[in-house]
């Protein structure tokens, strides 16, 4: 009778790449081969301020070895506040202080021989590390004039690149009235038509039906799609409930759910994506991709996804790997307005 494995603590899965050379291994310290990246590599939706079984400055330093050049974190102005910052100045402390210490990570990666050849210099990461601000749906019923304030102050931040992220969310873990969810997203998707930003939109649906898509397409539909850009974050649906959002010009977001083995409809979704509008993230720490499954997923992780995609559009649509790579890349370029 074999024996189970028991998951290794994240620091000592960590540390592993200290001893052997290699960039990431699996929750049992199996190691697994860092993607060589074939263009910079862009996670565009990440909780920074969330993770738990990891480091986030050190996380970031991984992920720039890895061949990440750019992040984008959500920062909920409702839920986290107080929670995880006092105020807005704790914030900024933190996020500054996230990026210096990184910094510093990267020196030790770099000593260790652990940094991937890319383009651009692993310290591009540090210098495109944005984030968005917004109540997500859980959180709606406490969107009230103080969390209103606090979008509107991070909105003027040089770093802050839109509204997000915002939706709707009829799935089994969300208590919150439809009613109050409409109305939230909505004056949030008013707020970033008034100030030209860009959004990131959650929309879990039911069990049962594709509700939420539905009703944000009615929205879309009726308000416009935010001229600065809009982005169907953390995909997991299929083509049909795709199409309606990418014929407006939404911009549609895969993460490590599209690496599953049970995911076909997401990469059916993924292939039929028009190719100008395909974004790579993780939406770390949730679901992280294969060979990492199991573990918390961290912003390096997404160099695994972005080669899962690359290999599938290569296999099904004869597309060169490379040209994925340049299209996820210059697509979340596109998206912030550096391109």
């Amino acid at each position: 009778m074999s024996k189970k494995k028991h998951h290794l603590p994240a620091e000592e899965v960590e540390a592993l790449s200290f001893s052997d050379g290699q960039l990431f291994h699996d929750i049992y310290g199996t190691p697994r081969s860092a993607p060589r990246v074939l263009a910079p590599v862009a996670d565009t939706h990440g909780h920074l301020g969330s993770l738990h079984e990891h480091n986030a400055a050190e996380s970031l330093a991984r992920a720039a070895a890895a061949g990440v050049r750019m992040l984008i974190a959500p920062v909920d102005i409702a839920a986290e506040f107080p929670r995880k910052w006092a105020d807005i100045t704790t914030f900024k402390g933190w996020f500054e202080s996230t990026l210096s210490e990184a910094r510093q990570a990267l020196i030790k990666l770099a000593a260790a021989d652990l940094c991937v050849s890319c383009d651009l210099p692993a310290e591009y990461l540090f210098e495109h590390t944005y984030f968005m601000v917004g109540a997500h749906p859980y959180s709606a019923p406490d969107y009230n004039q103080e969390a209103e304030q606090r979008l509107f102050e991070l909105l003027e931040h040089p770093l802050c690149v839109g509204v997000g992220e915002i939706g709707l969310d009829f799935g089994p873990y969300c208590e919150v009235s439809e009613e109050v969810q409409r109305k939230v997203f909505e004056r949030q998707l008013s707020i970033a038509h008034e100030y030209n930003q860009r959004v990131e939109l959650h929309l879990r649906d039911g069990a049962d039906d594709t509700h939420a898509h539905d009703l944000a397409l009615e929205i879309l539909n009726r308000m416009g799609v935010p001229k600065a850009g809009c982005d169907l974050h953390c995909y997991t649906d299929g083509p049909e409930v795709m199409k309606p959002f990418a014929d407006l010009g939404c911009f549609v977001a895969f993460g490590g759910a599209a690496t599953f083995k049970r995911s076909d409809d997401i990469r059916a979704a993924m292939i039929s994506c028009p190719e100008a509008q395909l974004l790579s993230e993780t939406d770390f720490p949730y679901m992280a991709p294969e060979p990492l499954r199991g573990g918390e997923c961290t912003p390096a992780m997404v160099v695994h996804t972005v080669e899962r995609l690359a290999e599938l559009r290569w296999q099904q649509l004869d597309i060169p790997k490379e040209k994925t790579y340049t299209i996820l890349w210059e697509n979340a370029q596109h998206f912030v307005g550096l391109a």
